[in-house]
């Protein structure tokens, strides 16, 4: 059973695609711009860049007495090995998001599968920003964070001069998830286990 006043999300992927800074910001958009209270912890492999890594945000209405997701109910994979990593903590009501071009496996049927980093490409120009584009999508589907909040923490966190760009790729990621159906997905989310 899940929480109402707590929400597990967490971010996986490879050192480099920035896994960490994307869970920072929405952390920040939680904590700093909608006054909830937020926990953000991170981990990575000896070989920063190209090897796992993950982030995970813990939201809440009230004060927070365990830090890290155990079983987070948002899980972010931007590549394969993350996933397979990963995916088995997920809490069985929870939903999947993936990298489509990059996640080819997928375990589960509980899924969201966007092209983050063809988007970013494609849509932005640089694909270094991919980690923009699945934390507006993120955003978007967890409902935890307004999209004025996370615009102006990725506005206050991203690189002097970067802002544009990023707030770019975080508007598409909002689009990009927009297209599923899920209206009803907090509930979805929060079904509890028989």
């Amino acid at each position: 059973m899940i929480e109402e006043d707590r929400l597990e999300i967490r971010f996986c992927g490879s050192g480099g695609q920035g896994i960490i800074t994307a869970a920072i910001v929405l952390a920040e958009a939680a904590g700093v711009y909608d006054g909830k209270y937020v926990c953000q912890t991170q981990s990575y492999g000896p070989e920063a860049r190209g090897g796992n890594c993950k982030s995970e945000v813990v939201i809440s209405g009230r004060e927070i007495d365990y830090p890290k997701a155990s079983h987070p109910v948002f899980l972010l994979a931007m590549n394969q090995a993350s996933c397979d990593t990963y995916f088995s903590d997920l809490k069985p009501t929870g939903l999947l998001i993936v990298d489509a071009a990059l996640v080819k496996k997928i375990p589960t049927g509980r899924v969201v599968a966007i092209p983050f980093t063809q988007i970013a490409r494609q849509q932005i120009g640089r694909e270094v920003v991919g980690n923009m584009v699945a934390l507006g999508a993120v955003g978007y589907l967890c409902k935890a964070v307004s999209p004025e909040s996370l615009e102006e923490a990725v506005a206050a966190r991203v690189p002097a001069g970067t802002e544009d760009i990023n707030l770019r790729a975080l508007r598409a990621g909002f689009e990009a998830a927009k297209k599923f159906d899920l209206d009803n997905l907090p509930e979805f989310i929060r079904e509890e286990d028989e």
